[in-house]
């Protein structure tokens, strides 16, 4: 609801945090009653608005905001330093209001340029910061407790939509992994198999066949050409040829040669889990009860 009044050639009106006066092409500061009040051409009407602003609870975000409902022709609104740095949306005006600042309605720019606080106010201000930090002490203990409500039900919603995505794709990892390694442990047997056989033939090729002397110069070939062979693996793969990890390279490359052809996606599998262990440490960490301020007593119960 708002009320309007006409005075002259003034224009008032009174809502929200702020009022309508006449036109204007410049962005003041100014305070009343202790509360700085900033005047804010408004594009479409072609006039100037108040906007009373609290400056130790509202951020840039809530400013914009009033601005932005206040005319519905304001497609964009930014706050920037003074070097051209776009200031955080969750930055206190506070904060803004201590420096000059540069105001982007639409495509126009206005540099404001808050009044400089006077000496009894610098003087006061070590008691000011007391008094800030009561009400922030204040507004955390009051709110602190429903904000970690709604933080909670929204992490478990997350959970829950994480797991349910994972669940197709669990069973789909569970059957892919189970065929790379049923082909890997196929091929560490055939592996032993071959060295078997190649063992037996020496062995009858020097004792039934052959002799020794002959079958010398043929087992020192065939070991050269293992240790050229292990040391292509080298070079091929940059890795030691070391059994276990032999077995878990092999292993993956079945995986994802398994994964290709069902179509499993192992980017998007990745992702969830990522996103479903982040969501579960905060949750965790939600929880903890340092975070929700339990005291001494009950933290050494729980353990």
């Amino acid at each position: 609801m708002r009320s309007w009044r006409h005075a002259g050639n003034q224009r008032h009106c009174s809502a929200s945090f702020y009022s309508t006066l006449v036109p204007s092409h410049d962005v003041t500061v100014n305070y009343k009653h202790g509360l700085p009040v900033i005047n804010v051409p408004l594009p479409s009407r072609k006039e100037l608005c108040q906007f009373t602003v609290k400056p130790m609870v509202m951020t840039v975000g809530h400013f914009l905001q009033d601005i932005q409902r206040e005319d519905k022709g304001i497609d964009t609104a930014s706050i920037f330093s003074t070097d051209g740095a776009r200031i955080s949306s969750n930055t206190l005006m506070e904060v803004v209001l201590r420096n000059n600042f540069t105001l982007l309605i639409n495509n126009t720019t206005y540099q404001v340029e808050p009044p400089i606080v006077d000496k009894a106010n610098r003087e006061h201000a070590p008691e000011m910061d007391d008094i800030k930090s009561l009400v922030h002490s204040l507004y955390t203990a009051l709110h602190l407790e429903g904000h970690q409500l709604r933080k909670e039900q929204e992490l478990l919603q997350k959970l829950d939509n994480l797991q349910e995505q994972l669940q197709p794709l669990e069973r789909m990892k569970f059957g892919i992994l189970q065929n790379a390694q049923g082909k890997t442990s196929r091929l560490l047997w055939i592996g032993l198999a071959l060295l078997s056989t190649q063992g037996g033939a020496m062995a009858w090729l020097t004792w039934w066949v052959y002799s020794w002397d002959i079958m010398e110069p043929v087992t020192y070939f065939v070991t050269y050409g293992s240790a050229i062979a292990f040391y292509a693996y080298f070079v091929l793969t940059r890795q030691d040829y070391v059994y276990p990890e032999i077995k878990d390279r092999q292993l993956l490359n079945y995986f994802y040669k398994t994964a290709r052809k069902k179509s499993f996606d192992v980017e998007r599998y990745n992702k969830l889990k990522e996103e479903l262990s982040e969501t579960e440490a905060n949750l965790r960490r939600l929880r903890d009860p340092l975070q929700l301020k339990l005291p001494i007593q009950q933290l050494g119960a729980d353990h």
